[in-house]
């Protein structure tokens, strides 16, 4: 078991730490971005007017991304219902506006395929992935992005060494919904109460609560003083924060 200490928080007999993927591990604001501005523009071709709307339920507001916002914590079901919804309030049936969304969805998925695999790792987090598991941890990706995103992802960055877990959200719950902890657990074979959480949303914060982890870091990329990230144990500008005291 090793012993983590984030500035002035330490977390004893730790076996495992959880990580996001975007926002956390993976600089993905400026795709994501672009990615929710391709599904609006897409829908509002066939409906003019949902367009602005849809940005703000994204939460995109030009050149930015709301790190509370859909697409910066929701997974793509979530995302697709949320377009639907708009889609519906026009007057459309449901199953025609679900399709309207998945459609758009997947023809924006096409146009950026290019895109899709081309956000940096933060600096620095691939030497904290090799200190981390060269300690004897054992380190997962729980992500609101698909499974298939995560793997990519892994596999794009050559972090397989070090990544056991490659765990994301297809058609089951999302976050905060603490079975997702429970399973990414049961599959590393540890306890959620020697497990710490770092993510940079408060669904990774809520998941972990709620799942019993033993601690989570807030993770914001140069503020740490996020006003959204206030319940974590701990709040960080960078990972290499995380310290092994002991192992």
């Amino acid at each position: 078991m090793v012993t983590i200490r984030c500035r002035e928080v330490t977390f004893s007999n730790i076996q495992a730490i959880l990580f996001d993927k975007d926002g956390t591990l993976e600089d993905s604001q400026a795709f994501l971005r672009e990615l929710g501005q391709k599904r609006a523009r897409l829908i509002d071709a066939q409906i003019p007017g949902i367009g602005e709307p849809l940005l703000m339920a994204f939460g995109i507001n030009g050149d930015t991304l709301d790190p509370t916002g859909l697409m910066a914590v929701g997974s793509r079901r979530e995302n697709e219902i949320a377009a639907a919804a708009y889609i519906a309030e026009t007057g459309r049936g449901w199953l025609e506006s679900l399709a309207i969304a998945r459609n758009a969805f997947a023809e924006a998925d096409r146009y950026l395929q290019d895109r899709a695999n081309t956000s940096p790792l933060f600096a620095g987090c691939l030497e904290v992935l090799k200190c981390l598991s060269d300690a004897g941890l054992k380190l997962g990706i729980l992500s609101a992005a698909t499974t298939a995103r995560v793997e990519a992802f892994v596999q794009r960055h050559q972090l397989e060494p070090y990544i056991l877990l490659q765990q994301g959200v297809d058609d089951g719950p999302s976050k905060p919904d603490p079975v997702l902890l429970l399973q990414a657990c049961q599959t590393l074979e540890v306890e959620p109460a020697f497990t710490l959480m770092v993510g940079d949303s408060v669904g990774d914060i809520e998941m972990a609560r709620r799942a019993g982890a033993v601690g989570c870091i807030g993770i914001c990329w140069g503020t740490p003083a996020a006003a959204h990230l206030e319940a974590a144990d701990v709040v960080i500008s960078q990972l290499d924060e995380i310290q092994i005291l002991d192992a």
